[in-house]
């Protein structure tokens, strides 16, 4: 072999080695990434199934140390943006974080511009929903169902002017829902029951071509029916003490291989008794039906030493395009920060549960199996 081969030859196994080892990008995520196959032939192109792409996520949860509660992530050019309920900034509300590889998340100021009417003092769990290149975020003011519109995610926002549940005097947690099924978009919320096990549920009605209005009534889509998501006893409401007042708060939806998957959470969020459960459906709008979370929360529930009330998440797919993860908040030890965490979602043959939850420094190697496969 001459010289110029041997060189040739050299060239070739170094690159092939750096193409099989992992590396870390200049942002600290550390990638795996599979070495390239050299060409097949045609039939067996034909016969070969493509590999998932490898990949290691190395994040810290929280992923911000601001306080960023009710969290919801959403992907839109590119990017991820997360929301959530947060301290006012510059004459706005609901900070943002963005992230463009979803480890390292940046604050980039707060979303909706203060309404000039009505006058609002509180304002909840926002959620934003992308259609035709404009932004919707859902937000309660005052505990009462509103929308605002941008022409970016980051904002700014500017409220509608309309109240989307004017008869409801409590509406909460709005969850837009676009069924990649049917095409149509639903509007999830929480809104309170005054019979049976007495307190706030869910509920659900059609958005309206607008995005900004409700196109029809609202159906019961889930009731408390467990002691675990009792939110106080012997608690005054609408002029009257009930015994015991329930919440089930905070609806998401996910279709996963041909079922909806209505994730809630339950009991006070104000305690370690919060957690997240879930209920099923054939349909979007339902009916609903939980038999999974009688005993207590499966999804995901307090863990001594690592988690404190962990709950009102929102599911978005991970940077590998195939793994779910569940966003959500956590209390830090001290309990006077609500803050964002993220771990994987395993579906298993009892229902979705969340992957080793915790507080820290994680380490994930995704594509994440299916704990049935």
């Amino acid at each position: 072999m001459t010289y110029r081969m041997k060189q040739r030859a050299l060239n070739r196994g170094v690159a092939l080695a750096l193409a099989a080892i992992a590396y870390t990008s200049g942002d600290g995520l550390l990638q795996l990434v599979a070495p390239a196959k050299a060409a097949e032939p045609p039939a067996a192109a034909q016969a070969a199934q493509p590999a998932a792409e490898s990949l290691t996520l190395e994040y810290h949860n929280p992923v911000w140390d601001g306080y960023l509660a009710d969290p919801q992530v959403l992907k839109t050019g590119g990017e991820y943006y997360a929301y959530g309920t947060g301290p006012a900034h510059e004459g706005r509300h609901f900070p943002v974080l963005r992230s463009k590889d979803f480890v390292h998340w940046e604050f980039v100021g707060n979303a909706l511009e203060t309404p000039v009417e009505p006058k609002m003092e509180a304002f909840w769990a926002p959620e934003v929903a992308e259609r035709d290149g404009r932004y919707y975020l859902y937000y309660a003011g005052d505990y009462k169902l509103r929308v605002a519109v941008a022409d970016h995610p980051a904002g700014p926002y500017r409220d509608a002017g309309k109240l989307l549940f004017p008869d409801e005097p409590f509406s909460i947690d709005a969850h837009p829902f676009h069924d990649p099924q049917t095409g149509a978009w639903w509007l999830f919320f929480a809104k309170d029951f005054l019979d049976q096990r007495v307190g706030t549920a869910l509920a659900v009605a059609p958005l309206g071509d607008d995005m900004i209005s409700i196109a029809g009534p609202a159906q019961t889509v889930l009731r408390a029916h467990a002691d675990w998501q009792i939110y106080q006893r012997n608690r005054e409401m609408y002029g009257r003490t009930f015994d015991a007042w329930h919440t089930v708060e905070g609806p998401f939806v996910v279709l996963h291989d041909g079922r909806y998957y209505c994730f809630y959470s339950g009991g006070n969020w104000q305690t370690p008794g919060y957690g997240v459960g879930f209920a099923t459906a054939d349909k979007a709008a339902g009916p609903y039906a939980d038999t999974a979370n009688l005993e207590g929360p499966t999804v995901l529930k307090s863990i001594p030493g690592k988690l404190i009330g962990p709950g009102h998440n929102s599911v978005v797919l991970g940077p590998d395009g195939r793994t779910h993860f569940i966003v959500y908040h956590s209390w830090n030890d001290d309990r006077t920060k609500r803050q964002m965490c993220l771990d994987p979602l395993q579906w298993t043959s009892d229902g979705p549960r969340a992957f080793q939850p915790s507080r820290g420094t994680k380490r994930i190697a995704l594509p994440l199996r299916d704990a049935a496969q």
